[in-house]
């Protein structure tokens, strides 16, 4: 005769965990402390940023700002629209919340045009549904991260903010 044993109690308990985690699609770094910036200089951030999307964000030392087909951050980002304008940038060295670095604070004042993001392959949407418009007016906060090589990058998180995917800006 076999004896045959049922899990114990916690193995069971960490199975369901698991499971669970599984369910819901838990990222396991959605709280991960924001690496933050707090040596920057004005200096750092005035100048023309760009993503391989075709974004440019041009940041001027007089506080003003040129956006060329820039997306909307967290969950904005699904509305699939992209903005172009101007409008005015600032270095704040706080942010209520978790974060108590510097950060990029850009609102665009005046949109000058908009356009609509091509869905991601494999993406479904509705072919008679009409995106979202591009709002009027628009406030963003960067998290600014130095690479390897100590120069600076802007990036804000887009879609659900748990899945931590990030939108980066690099000096042109």
């Amino acid at each position: 005769m076999v004896k045959t044993s049922s899990p114990g109690p916690v193995r069971r308990i960490a199975a369901l965990v698991a499971c669970l985690l599984v369910l819901v699609g838990c990222n396991p770094h959605m709280y991960d402390e924001v690496p933050a910036v707090r040596d920057a200089k004005r200096a750092e951030i005035v100048d023309t940023w760009r993503s391989p999307d075709g974004t440019e964000v041009a940041l001027h030392a007089d506080g003003t700002a040129g956006i060329r087909l820039l997306d909307g951050q967290e969950f904005d980002f699904d509305d699939r629209w992209r903005v172009s304008g101007t409008g005015a940038w600032e270095l704040t060295g706080e942010r209520a919340g978790w974060n108590d670095g510097q950060h990029v604070r850009l609102t665009l004042t005046s949109r000058t045009a908009s356009a609509a993001r091509a869905p991601d392959p494999g993406e479904h949407l509705d072919p008679q549904a009409e995106p979202e418009p591009a709002p009027d007016a628009y406030t963003w906060t960067f998290e600014l991260q130095r690479n390897d090589k100590k120069r600076l990058l802007l990036y804000f998180f887009f879609g659900d903010p748990d899945s931590r995917s990030a939108y980066v800006l690099e000096r042109a």
